[in-house]
């Protein structure tokens, strides 16, 4: 097994719209601070000579260009909702730099819902410019990507499942709100924990602010960084000061490198 570095980075932290909102003049979506302006929750994961993409959300095109990313070798997706999804079309661009198709893990059901989604790629497979897309069913039991070993998580968002993901020392859970009996053991000994807060309020799909920081004291996580953030959270600077030692906002291309 290698022992290269892990090196993590959150392309985007923000809920579904995105902060700014179109149109919002509130003080978090009018903010001049860079760690308040959160594209759509995506994530970034580099070992040895692999990279893997979690969701490809609407604003990855900008994410990719952001970060310098032109190699990708797999993508993960946790869930079949737009704002984890409504940029597959942007791998072109890695398809034309790796002259090959771009591995997509995901569940029948959200396989089912992207090639209706993206019919015309799969209707016309010889159409020039075209993602080059092969599903992958994601597996339910550990499995490796390359230098990468993944830990699949089985987790609610209300009443969808949707993925999470362990990495070595560190776990991505994006868009839950119902972690499973089952799962809880998969947790155990993580160095961090990157989970979904959307706001202070209660939601029926995801977890709060007070949730998320219960449940990284449930398991006993060093590090928590929130991500999935809405508008309605709050300034970044505001909230990450009232924050218990170890607990952070997660804001656009921070990056976390772990052994």
């Amino acid at each position: 097994m290698s022992h290269h570095v892990w090196q993590f980075e959150v392309l985007g932290s923000g809920t579904s719209q995105g902060v700014p909102l179109i149109g919002c003049e509130c003080p978090v979506c009018t903010s001049p601070d860079p760690r308040d302006k959160r594209l759509r929750s995506s994530f970034f994961i580099e070992k040895g000579n692999t990279r893997i993409l979690i969701d490809a959300g609407p604003d990855l095109r900008q994410q990719l260009l952001r970060s310098n990313i032109v190699d990708i070798d797999a993508v993960l997706i946790t869930h079949e909702h737009q704002d984890h999804t409504a940029g597959l079309d942007e791998l072109r661009a890695i398809n034309f730099v790796q002259k090959h198709p771009v591995p997509i893990y995901c569940s029948e059901q959200v396989e089912k819902r992207l090639r209706e989604q993206y019919s015309y790629i799969f209707n016309n497979p010889d159409y020039p410019g075209i993602p080059q897309i092969h599903f992958k069913r994601m597996p339910e039991t550990d499995f490796q990507i390359g230098d990468i070993e993944i830990c699949p998580l089985q987790l609610m968002h209300w009443n969808l499942p949707v993925f999470g993901f362990r990495f070595g020392p560190l776990a991505y859970i994006t868009d839950a709100n119902f972690i499973p009996e089952s799962e809880w053991s998969k947790l155990a000994n993580l160095d961090t924990l990157v989970l979904n807060a959307l706001r202070k309020e209660a939601h029926h799909s995801h977890f709060t602010l007070q949730e998320a920081i219960d449940l990284s004291d449930k398991i006993e996580v060093q590090n928590l960084y929130m991500t999935h953030i809405s508008h309605q959270m709050g300034k970044h600077v505001e909230i990450e000061k009232d924050l218990p030692s170890g607990k952070h906002l997660a804001f656009d291309q921070l990056r976390i490198k772990l052994s």
